[in-house]
């Protein structure tokens, strides 16, 4: 038999992960009584893994065109909602409830501690102090509006039901499954009339072939560049509408193949074009030096090295644990000492560094997934409040838009950004 709470709540919020947390504290803290639904039995279980439990709050781009230009085309729609509050109240937020935060490359922005649990904290502090209502182990059934009272009604797996003026949709993408994020959200949304984009996975590891590659697990490669190709031809060679840009930054080995920014950023592109044939990345180790400068500065290290032997020398050049491996590739003998090495063989090499070919087996899947693109069609939200076009008083939230993103704090900033929005407004 199904219970029913008879308290109608002025809010409820399903989904307590970041964006949740942060439009339910928002929304109580403007005397609205509010009640928060969350699955697992602790709030925020994705927020305490992001950044590998470090968290990367936001990206220290105070100009809201500059951030927005990073939201892959979706700027025009996100405007209003980042003209209310964006990294500058970010910041604000945070340090104003004493978790000071800094900057690191590429305007990463991080707690001063290096812990995610610090922004957890902030977060749980902030709805305790608003007085939430927080229900853990609440797990969502179905969602339903009641046109006759305007009330929306939302049916949980334990028989109990929680009755509010406004809802808010908080439940994530399908990244990460094992936090909660399995896409329930987009089945309800999608019976109350909105229109899902099939969902992808936006920023993912890729999966390599080359056995040498999966065997350098946990090497860092920085400033580096990878260009995709596609059945031997070069992407950006391939007109305007094919056209793929070629990815720079930091680049990790894993025991699958490679991760790091600079994959998790191309990963999409590589994932549209593995359904058209066979994919490889060309690495480039020195993406700042020419062919001919690159030749130069590795006779200059054979010359001041002449008696020793080569593979010796390439350590001070890249990293040890490629030297044994590229020599391979190259079919050089690292043994062979630098005054014995060839011209043909340091142009070679020289090549080699500029273009290790690297060969995509697949992308890993949701498990892996850093955040999952698709969702609710822009054009059926008010982003200056975050409200539902579809249903009055429905709200939308973080990762169940559509909206995609880069590494680099952009996600969890987009959270902060529609979960204060629909706050202030539901």
């Amino acid at each position: 038999m199904q219970e029913k709470n008879n308290k109608i709540y002025d809010v409820v919020v399903i989904g307590g992960g970041p964006a949740g947390m942060m439009t339910a504290g928002r929304a109580a803290e403007r005397g609205r009584s509010v009640v928060l639904l969350e699955k697992n039995s602790t709030l925020g279980k994705k927020l305490l893994i992001t950044g590998g439990g470090r968290c990367n709050v936001t990206n220290n781009k105070t100009d809201v065109r500059e951030m927005l230009a990073k939201y892959k085309g979706n700027g025009k729609f996100l405007f209003s909602a980042f003209s209310q509050f964006a990294v500058k109240e970010t910041v604000e937020f945070f340090n104003g409830r004493g978790m000071p935060t800094k900057e690191e490359a590429e305007g990463r922005m991080f707690p001063v501690s290096d812990k995610s649990q610090s922004v957890w904290d902030v977060l749980v502090d902030y709805i305790r102090e608003t007085r939430v209502k927080v229900q853990i182990n609440a797990v969502v059934s179905g969602i339903s509006f009641d046109h006759t009272t305007k009330n929306f009604r939302i049916k949980l797996k334990d028989g109990t039901e929680t009755t509010a003026k406004s809802c808010v949709v908080a439940t994530g993408g399908t990244s990460r499954p094992e936090t909660g994020s399995t896409g329930e959200g987009f089945m309800w949304l999608k019976k109350l009339g909105h229109t899902i984009i099939e969902n992808n996975f936006a920023l993912v590891p890729i999966a390599l072939f080359d056995a040498w590659a999966k065997k350098l697990g946990g090497i860092t490669l920085s400033d580096i560049k990878l260009t995709i190709f596609q059945d031997g031809q070069k992407q950006e060679d391939l007109g305007p509408k094919q056209k793929r840009r070629v990815h720079t930054g930091k680049l990790l080995f894993t025991h699958f193949g490679i991760s790091g920014p600079a994959v998790l950023h191309m990963s999409r592109e590589v994932g549209e074009l593995l359904q058209y044939g066979e994919v490889q990345i060309v690495l480039d180790l020195f993406p700042k030096l020419n062919h001919g400068a690159l030749k130069a500065k590795l006779q200059a290290l054979l010359v001041a090295e002449s008696n020793k032997k080569l593979k010796n020398s390439l350590n001070s050049l890249i990293p040890a644990a490629l030297v044994t491996p590229l020599l391979s590739i190259a079919q050089i003998d690292g043994e062979t000492v630098n005054h014995s090495v060839r011209s043909e063989d340091r142009n070679t090499l020289t090549l080699l560094l500029k273009s290790i070919p690297l060969h995509v087996k697949s992308l890993l899947g949701a498990e892996k997934a850093i955040v999952s693109s698709g969702g609710v069609s822009l054009t059926e939200v008010n982003f200056k409040t975050m409200e539902s076009r579809k249903l009055p008083n429905l709200f939308l939230v973080g990762d169940v838009l559509n909206i995609d993103r880069p590494s680099g704090g952009y996600s969890l900033q987009l959270g902060w950004t529609t979960g204060f929005v629909a706050g202030s407004h539901c």
